[in-house]
């Protein structure tokens, strides 16, 4: 049985994050770089790393799209 801490599952959440990063900037239109910034600078990453709320369970899409809303909420 694997735990969280398991290099296999980090390494399955790190291609998530290249995931959302990647649909993130093309949703927006905006660089990879700039991509970049706006996901680690986002609440969803927060509790995406810390594993809170299941959000590494939730798909790509739904994520992008919550970081959008918060991208709008601070507008």
């Amino acid at each position: 049985m694997m735990t969280d801490n398991s290099p296999i599952n980090e390494t399955l959440l790190q291609i998530k994050y290249a995931r959302v990063v990647s649909f993130l900037a093309q949703t927006l239109g905006v660089s990879q770089e700039r991509a970049l910034d706006l996901f680690y600078n986002s609440d969803t990453y927060k509790y995406l790393s810390k594993k809170a709320y299941h959000l590494h369970n939730m798909c790509d899409a739904y994520l992008v799209d919550e970081i959008m809303q918060e991208l709008q909420a601070k507008q």
